[in-house]
């Protein structure tokens, strides 16, 4: 489809598209399905899952309510945890890695609008990707900017508006979310079994 081509491109496109629309409601019908669907009944909701992203690997949990626009331009690692609450919207190309933890209430948004407000009403809007690399842990209420990158086995506080690409092994938080420090051995905690 052009207008997705175009999006995954970066440029800027007219979004109000009767056969992107289409999409989007299959996709809104099986995150209905899914979000209605019991916890208990782990087959279904796992096909489910998967008929709804574009890929994603073993031993993954998602949390009901899930909402993303297409879907099928996210892609996830195995391991993966999304708790409640899970907002996507890919209309640019989401890569999730390995062993990544999203907390309850996160959104990732790929979508800018035009800033003009007779633009933004007739639908110009532009996608840029977002990355999230192996062993990432974003705690709850963090929102995901278009077009950022996070590194391999960095934490973000909760709370946190991620709108530049933060480094592998940081520690991360604020609104802007900003570097504080290096995840080091010296984090490491003992637990009790």
């Amino acid at each position: 489809m052009k207008l997705i081509d175009d999006m995954h491109a970066g440029k800027w496109v007219y979004g109000f598209d009767p056969e992107a629309w289409e999409i989007m409601l299959g996709c809104e019908e099986l995150c209905f399905r899914l979000n209605t669907t019991s916890p208990r009944l782990i087959e279904e909701r796992a096909g489910l899952i998967k008929q709804i992203f574009g890929s994603i690997g073993e031993g993954f949990t998602v949390h009901s309510p899930l909402h993303c626009d297409f879907g099928k331009h996210i892609f996830i690692g195995k391991a993966f945890v999304g708790n409640y609450n899970l907002t996507i919207l890919d209309e640019g190309i989401v890569t999730i890695g390995d062993n990544v933890f999203i907390g309850p209430n996160c959104g990732i948004y790929t979508i800018n609008h035009a800033l003009l407000p007779e633009q933004r009403n007739e639908g110009i809007m532009q996608a840029r990707p977002v990355t999230i690399g192996n062993d990432v842990w974003l705690g709850a209420n963090v929102t995901v900017l278009p077009g950022v990158t996070i590194g391999d086995g960095a934490v973000v506080g909760a709370g946190s508006v991620v709108t530049r690409d933060i480094p592998p092994h940081t520690l991360a938080a604020g609104n802007p979310c900003r570097p504080l420090r290096q995840v080091t051995p010296a984090d490491r905690v003992t637990a009790t079994r």
